[in-house]
Protein backbone atom coordinates (compact mmCIF):
# COMPACT_ATOMS: atom_id res chain seq x y z
CA UNK A 1 0.00 0.00 0.00
CA UNK A 2 1.30 3.62 -0.73
CA UNK A 3 -0.25 7.05 0.78
CA UNK A 4 -1.27 9.66 -1.37
CA UNK A 5 -1.87 13.39 0.52
CA UNK A 6 -3.83 15.96 -0.73
CA UNK A 7 -1.79 19.03 0.53
CA UNK A 8 -4.38 21.55 -0.47
CA UNK A 9 -6.69 19.47 1.44
CA UNK A 10 -5.22 20.52 5.17
CA UNK A 11 -2.65 17.64 3.90
CA UNK A 12 -5.12 14.79 3.74
CA UNK A 13 -3.38 11.13 3.67
CA UNK A 14 -4.99 8.32 2.87
CA UNK A 15 -3.55 4.97 1.48
CA UNK A 16 -4.15 3.44 -1.76
CA UNK A 17 -3.23 0.14 -3.89
CA UNK A 18 -0.47 0.49 -6.70
CA UNK A 19 -1.61 2.40 -9.94
CA UNK A 20 -4.36 3.68 -8.10
CA UNK A 21 -6.15 6.90 -10.28
CA UNK A 22 -5.16 10.26 -8.66
CA UNK A 23 -8.83 11.83 -9.87
CA UNK A 24 -10.94 8.61 -8.68
CA UNK A 25 -8.87 8.13 -5.19
CA UNK A 26 -9.71 11.98 -4.75
CA UNK A 27 -13.48 11.70 -5.13
CA UNK A 28 -13.54 8.18 -3.22
CA UNK A 29 -11.31 9.93 -0.13
CA UNK A 30 -12.59 13.21 -0.07
CA UNK A 31 -9.68 14.46 -1.15
CA UNK A 32 -10.38 17.81 -2.72
CA UNK A 33 -9.32 17.87 -6.76
CA UNK A 34 -11.39 19.91 -8.54
CA UNK A 35 -13.25 18.03 -11.58
CA UNK A 36 -15.86 18.51 -13.83
CA UNK A 37 -15.35 15.69 -16.71
CA UNK A 38 -12.77 12.93 -15.84
CA UNK A 39 -11.99 12.42 -19.02
CA UNK A 40 -8.95 14.59 -19.51
CA UNK A 41 -11.14 16.89 -21.54
CA UNK A 42 -12.03 19.84 -19.59
CA UNK A 43 -8.20 20.53 -17.67
CA UNK A 44 -10.26 20.54 -14.69
CA UNK A 45 -8.05 18.36 -12.24
CA UNK A 46 -4.90 20.45 -12.92
CA UNK A 47 -2.51 19.47 -10.04
CA UNK A 48 0.86 19.60 -9.14
CA UNK A 49 2.62 16.96 -7.53
CA UNK A 50 4.74 18.36 -4.97
CA UNK A 51 6.65 14.98 -4.53
CA UNK A 52 6.86 11.49 -5.62
CA UNK A 53 6.43 12.56 -9.42
CA UNK A 54 8.78 9.60 -10.18
CA UNK A 55 5.74 7.48 -8.70
CA UNK A 56 3.64 8.24 -11.48
CA UNK A 57 2.76 6.82 -14.57
CA UNK A 58 3.50 8.45 -18.52
CA UNK A 59 2.44 11.75 -18.96
CA UNK A 60 -0.60 11.21 -21.72
CA UNK A 61 -2.00 12.94 -24.87
CA UNK A 62 -4.89 14.17 -23.23
CA UNK A 63 -3.08 16.10 -20.68
CA UNK A 64 -0.48 17.57 -23.31
CA UNK A 65 -3.52 19.61 -24.60
CA UNK A 66 -3.78 20.91 -21.10
CA UNK A 67 -0.16 21.05 -19.94
CA UNK A 68 2.78 23.00 -21.62
CA UNK A 69 6.38 21.28 -21.66
CA UNK A 70 7.49 23.37 -19.07
CA UNK A 71 4.69 22.57 -16.66
CA UNK A 72 5.22 18.70 -16.98
CA UNK A 73 8.98 19.06 -16.47
CA UNK A 74 7.63 21.24 -13.18
CA UNK A 75 5.23 17.97 -11.95
CA UNK A 76 1.68 19.13 -13.30
CA UNK A 77 -0.37 16.48 -14.43
CA UNK A 78 -4.31 15.95 -14.85
CA UNK A 79 -5.49 13.91 -11.62
CA UNK A 80 -7.93 12.23 -14.54
CA UNK A 81 -4.94 10.43 -16.33
CA UNK A 82 -2.25 10.02 -13.55
CA UNK A 83 -1.71 6.69 -12.01
CA UNK A 84 0.54 6.01 -8.93
CA UNK A 85 2.86 3.22 -7.87
CA UNK A 86 4.10 5.03 -4.47
CA UNK A 87 3.77 7.57 -2.45
CA UNK A 88 2.95 11.12 -3.65
CA UNK A 89 2.20 14.54 -2.31
CA UNK A 90 -0.56 16.52 -4.76
CA UNK A 91 -1.32 20.04 -4.32
CA UNK A 92 -3.64 22.31 -6.96
CA UNK A 93 -4.96 25.90 -6.86
CA UNK A 94 -8.30 26.10 -5.40
CA UNK A 95 -9.41 28.99 -7.00
CA UNK A 96 -8.29 28.21 -10.46
CA UNK A 97 -11.54 28.33 -12.59
CA UNK A 98 -11.28 26.60 -16.06
CA UNK A 99 -13.51 27.85 -19.64
CA UNK A 100 -14.22 25.59 -21.78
Amino acid sequence: MFSITFITNANKEVEVKEMSNLLRVSLRQQGGIPFKCGGGICGTCRCKIEEGLENTDKVKKKEEKHLTPEEIAEGYRMACQTFVSGDVKVSWDPDRVVKK
